[in-house]
């Protein structure tokens, strides 16, 4: 715990360092494709619907790392899950409806960190369970439940956030009573896949709406439990930058409800499977989408 939060302060001391930005608004995102796309998909969207200029910091780290960042003014606006948000920076105990987690997120964001929690873009990235296709017919499984049997002769390799989030491992592991034959191998999420696939691992925690799923033909486990809690993506903007500039939440608003679950995978899979331009993708979705 104290190696990661000294590499959040050396990210945070790196961006402070960063020459004056001349941007008005500066959007980061976090450390995988998908928020690649989302931080630029809002940068886009901004700059063609306003008269103001966007900076991008992608590529910043986890929640936690995003959070400090905006909370402390480094960045104006990131995309971040409810759920996540909810347990990770709320410490609050996971619910299953998503309204309530939307609505109590949006008041304690505003009253402790003066933050805007706005509208779902209309999609839910929730943590996904997910093994190689031949050892789902192997053993007959499809479910977290049915898999719990197995697990004992199976290795784990999970991302560190996902490890210690109280909606992460421990709570899963307790729900369906999951036991590795080691313990769980802390691993980069750009190489748990290829880890799967190179059989160095058996079961991996992704996301639902991974483009790497399909072009991979791996099988996601079913939450029969219910245990993940609602991860839809919102944006999250300071307060300040919004009163500074009105017509950024008409912007962001006009983003609400524009993409579905199965429109990210493909978003996804563009950028990671055919290595397209995350700067095309954006462009030719908001065309698409009439944006």
């Amino acid at each position: 715990m104290k190696k990661f939060l000294v590499f959040c302060c050396l990210v945070l001391l790196l961006t402070s360092c960063q020459p004056h930005s001349s941007s008005d608004i500066i959007v980061g995102s976090k450390d995988f494709t998908e928020q690649d796309i989302l931080g630029e998909l809002l940068a886009q969207h901004i700059e063609a619907t306003t008269k103001l200029k966007v900076e991008r910091r992608p590529r910043l780290g986890g929640s936690f790392v995003c959070h400090n960042a905006i909370t402390t003014g480094k960045i104006d606006a990131y995309i971040e899950y409810t759920g996540t948000a909810f347990t990770g920076i709320l410490n609050q105990k996971p619910i299953n409806d998503p309204k309530v987690v939307w609505e109590k997120l949006r008041a304690d964001y505003a009253q402790e960190f003066r933050l805007e929690v706005m509208p779902s873009l209309g999609f839910e990235d929730t943590f996904a369970m997910i093994i190689r296709s031949e050892d789902a017919k192997h053993y007959q499984v499809k479910t977290l439940s049915e898999a719990a049997q197995y697990t004992p002769q199976w290795r784990g390799g999970f991302g560190y956030e996902f490890l210690e989030r109280e909606d992460g491992f421990p709570g899963l592991a307790k729900t369906y009573g999951l036991h590795f034959i080691k313990a769980p191998q802390i691993m980069d999420l750009g190489l748990i896949y290829r880890a799967l696939i190179q059989k160095l691992v058996d079961m991996i925690a992704g996301n639902s709406t991974d483009g790497q799923i399909a072009r991979l033909g791996l099988v996601v486990l079913e939450d029969d439990k219910h245990y993940f809690p609602p991860y839809e993506a919102v944006p999250i903007v300071r307060q300040e930058t919004l009163k500074k500039y009105p017509q950024l939440r008409t912007a962001i608003a006009q983003l609400s409800g524009k993409i579905s679950a199965a429109e990210m995978r493909q978003l996804n899979y563009l950028a990671e499977g055919e290595l397209r331009d995350v700067t095309e993708i954006v462009r030719e979705f908001r065309q698409r989408k009439n944006l």
